[in-house]
């Protein structure tokens, strides 16, 4: 299966309190992007930012590639946040910094009550205790990860359909010209021995003071055209262009992590392109060179997208 590294997932969860203190919903919002590697960038209130290591691990257990936003949200009822009480694991934390910087800064003022109390985290705004509520986040985590998953492998399903439907028509590029080569080669050589003769004919006119005769001449444009035939076969550029489109075909049809691959086969794929349109000596081979660069660079932007 291919995946895609765009998604959007979210869970949510409701926390019962204690009688008369109200409860919390807790929610976890996943959105990811393309990027080359592997990005977590996590928002959290302050209560549960103990879950951060936990939900980091999870998400690069099941993800390899992508810039990936969390979003957690803790929704207090109305009830919750006027009960109130002290986070007493986080009060103690905040005791034991105190203690510590006053170790080193004797002169130093102590915290006042109000600054301990909007300390992040010490007050507690609802009955829910800690562990409660860091299970319903890891939790939502869990299903939210679960569900991001889901929606990158339908729409990396959707994106391989339209990459192999870009291989196939480029196959099909391939195949019809393919047959169509030697004979536009010959016909652009005939016309450049007619050129060739006809320039040379004037500068050469056959009398007997001519110091090259016209066997030599023709010996000399049979080479050139040669020489010209050689620059402009692009056999080679249409047997490597098959063999990279099979490749192409095999590493969508395997699946599993495959952007960075497929990015290289398409940087391989342009480059044969550009080397048949260079060489292209019919408006066939011209017009089928744009074509099959159209159709790489569709595929390319989309690569892009792919785990």
């Amino acid at each position: 299966m291919i995946y895609s590294m765009t998604g959007y997932a979210s869970a949510t969860r409701e926390l019962a309190a204690a009688a008369g203190t109200g409860g919390v919903s807790v929610s976890v919002e996943l959105r990811t992007v393309n990027s080359r590697f592997l990005d977590l960038n996590f928002r959290m209130p302050e209560d549960v930012r103990a879950c951060e290591p936990t939900l980091r691990e999870m998400l690069m257990n099941k993800l390899s590639r992508g810039k990936v936003d969390i979003r957690i949200n803790l929704q207090r009822s109305e009830q919750a946040t006027t009960a109130g009480s002290l986070n007493r694991a986080a009060l103690e934390q905040l005791a034991a910094l105190e203690r510590a910087v006053l170790e080193s800064f004797p002169d130093a003022e102590r915290m006042r009550t109000g600054e301990i109390l909007r300390w992040p985290g010490v007050l507690a705004e609802s009955g829910v205790s800690p562990e409660d509520l860091r299970d319903a986040v890891l939790a939502c985590g869990k299903q939210a990860i679960h569900d991001l998953i889901d929606v990158r492998a339908r729409e990396g399903a959707q994106l391989a359909a339209m990459l192999l439907n870009n291989v196939t028509e480029m196959e099909s590029i391939v195949q019809r010209i393919t047959p169509l080569v030697p004979e536009l080669i010959a016909k652009h050589q005939q016309k450049i021995v007619e050129r060739l003769q006809e320039a040379l004919g004037i500068a050469a006119p056959d009398t007997a003071a001519t110091i090259v005769s016209r066997e030599e001449i023709a010996e000399r444009i049979r080479q050139e055209v040669t020489m010209y035939g050689i620059r402009i076969d692009i056999a080679e550029e249409l047997s490597r262009l098959s063999a990279h489109l099979n490749e192409t075909r095999h590493v969508i049809e395997k699946g599993g992590k495959v952007g960075k691959r497929l990015d290289f086969m398409m940087q391989e794929l342009n480059r044969e392109a550009n080397t048949l349109g260079s060489k292209a000596a019919a408006k066939e081979l011209a017009d089928s060179s744009m074509t099959l660069k159209l159709l790489i660079e569709q595929m390319r932007e989309q690569v892009q997208n792919l785990e």
